[in-house]
């Protein structure tokens, strides 16, 4: 299927997130002036506003797609879990699978910004792994859902914060593999290497070489075609995919005619990255469910993180824009890749 008939069709795309959530918090102001107190600046606030982070913005930026989205992930007993709890509700994010766990915190990042600019940000969380009785109530939820419901494709999106244990993680692959559900995994450090055969593995270039524990030539397409083809056979996944910032996207996939390529980013105004990963992830898992070609996968996933990029604070992607961008570009895209 083409990219296009795919973003034209995701309502028929269902999604298993699991993962780490967060409520990202915003004091947003004005400074007009230094502390006397120390040389740090004194924001007036004007404005403040909570939204869904982490493996909830990606269930967000789904849902902002048209898919059908379910969430699998711990809160804690706390007015930040309510919080989430409550903007998932408002979203229609299926919430089965989400598991309130006394005395656990729930992770809170709260960003200061003056002029359309973060000046500072204040985390609260706890990151040790999920206590094993807790990750075997999240399995048995996770595996409930995909036997009570359809599900295309599921979403591993790890942030270190303890919800994805190496027990979860083997169990639910091994569910996937058994009921034919594709996987997709957005890693960080801690669980990097556990993510083995999965349909599509998505670093950004920082988690790539930690991961690996090599050094990266970040401008050389040689450097980086060597390292993805090292993580591509420790890993074995079916699409390796990396993200670039600057310089787009590269993916490795043995069974595409020339296997690693890189897919260059168009020019933006970059306002804020904070969020971009989670729009990859979402619009790469959603075209691979509709077996969309490799290519178009990575090239419409940059485009979405390019996009959420325009905006201060953690947004999601618009769909109609995002048809629009790729109708634009698909072209030159095409002919890119043909001419390589």
């Amino acid at each position: 299927m083409e990219a296009l008939t795919a973003l034209q069709n995701t309502h028929r795309i269902s999604v298993l997130v699991i993962g780490d959530v967060m409520l990202d918090a915003y004091l947003i102001g004005q400074v007009n002036r230094i502390s006397p107190e120390a040389p740090v600046p004194i924001v007036d606030v004007q404005k403040q506003n909570k939204r869904l982070g982490g493996a909830a913005n990606v269930a967000m930026n789904l849902t902002a797609l048209g898919a059908q989205v379910h969430l699998a992930a711990v809160i804690g007993d706390d007015s930040a879990g309510g919080e989430i709890q409550h903007l998932l509700d408002a979203q229609a994010i299926k919430t089965a699978a989400l598991i309130e766990v006394p005395n656990r915190k729930t992770t809170v990042k709260t960003r200061v910004i003056s002029n359309g600019q973060q000046l500072l940000r204040v985390d609260e969380e706890q990151s040790h792994n999920l206590e094993e009785r807790w990750t075997e109530i999240l399995i048995t939820r996770c595996q409930k859902i995909m036997t009570d419901e359809h599900i295309d494709t599921v979403i591993f999106e790890d942030y270190d914060k303890g919800t994805l244990t190496p027990l979860l993680i083997e169990s639910i692959l091994a569910i996937c593999s058994e009921k034919g559900i594709k996987t997709t995994v957005d890693p960080k450090f801690r669980n990097f290497n556990r993510y083995t055969k999965v349909d599509l593995f998505k670093p950004n270039l920082n988690e790539m070489q930690e991961g690996l524990g090599i050094a990266i030539h970040k401008e050389s397409d040689v450097s980086l075609a060597q390292a993805v083809k090292r993580m591509q056979e420790q890993l074995e996944p079916s699409i390796s995919m990396v993200t670039l910032s600057e310089r787009g996207v590269c993916f490795y996939a043995p069974e595409h005619a020339q296997a690693f390529q890189r897919i260059p980013a168009f020019e933006r105004e970059i306002t804020d990255v904070s969020g971009a990963g989670d729009a990859v992830i979402a619009v790469a898992s959603v075209l691979l469910a509709s077996d969309v070609p490799v290519w178009q996968i990575a090239a419409v996933a940059n485009l979405a993180g390019g996009l959420v990029c325009e905006k201060v604070g953690v947004v999601t992607v618009e769909l109609e824009r995002l048809k629009a961008e790729w109708d634009n570009h698909a072209k030159v895209l095409a002919a890119l890749m043909n001419s390589k």
